[in-house]
């Protein structure tokens, strides 16, 4: 993101208030991002990372992964970092093409769709509890293995399985143990990846300088 002074202002501010943590340098970066777009610090005990999760993302962001969102709001949310750094190609599942069908939302096919075509692929589910579900299916049927899931959307019904699912995968995954969460939670993670992995690859891209 492109930081101004209040944006220093208000992070020193989180930092002296988060109190102690455990989380890595890398996690916290993407936990006081979280914390800075929401104004909740409750997301602190919440955020789950899997193991190599960072890694993982920020390798398949320098390979230029393509990235597959579940709602136009993300793929707004995330232009501006990824355009000026990465590049990567950026799909939202609503503006896919598919048959009109009545047993999933137009967020399920369409992830469902584009998950297909880009199974190693980057996926950011901000709000579309339907497509998270349509995804962590692919990865039990083994039809997709992504390099990386960031699920953050809200709900009340069956959220919280369908979470402990992702977790239960094999998949490198970010998502909230909690019913909450939303779309600036998701976009609020990615631009921290994005940001830590242009600091460590975006100096190769650039020709070292």
């Amino acid at each position: 993101m492109e930081w101004h002074v209040t944006d220093a202002q208000s992070l020193a501010i989180i930092d002296s208030e988060i109190g102690d943590h455990v989380f890595s340098p890398a996690e916290y970066e993407i936990v006081r991002r979280v914390i800075y777009a929401t104004s909740d610090f409750e997301y602190k005990s919440l955020i789950r990372f899997s193991e190599h999760a960072l890694q993982s993302g920020a390798a398949a962001l320098a390979a230029r992964t393509t990235i597959v969102v579940d709602v136009p709001m993300v793929q707004v949310g995330i232009a501006y970092d990824i355009q000026n750094t990465f590049a990567n190609p950026v799909y939202c599942s609503m503006e896919a093409l598919t048959r009109p069908q009545k047993e999933k939302t137009r967020a399920a096919w369409g992830i469902e769709t584009l998950a297909k075509r880009y199974p190693e692929g980057i996926f950011v589910v901000g709000q579309a509890q339907t497509a998270l579900t349509a995804l962590v299916e692919l990865i039990e049927t083994e039809e997709i293995r992504p390099a990386l899931i960031i699920a953050t959307p809200v709900g009340f019904v069956n959220v919280d399985t369908v979470k402990e699912r992702l977790q239960e995968s094999l998949v490198p995954y970010i998502t909230i143990d909690s019913r909450k969460g939303n779309a600036v939670v998701a976009s609020a993670i990615v631009d921290g990846l994005v940001d830590l992995a242009w600091q460590a690859y975006g100096q190769d891209r650039n020709g070292g300088n």
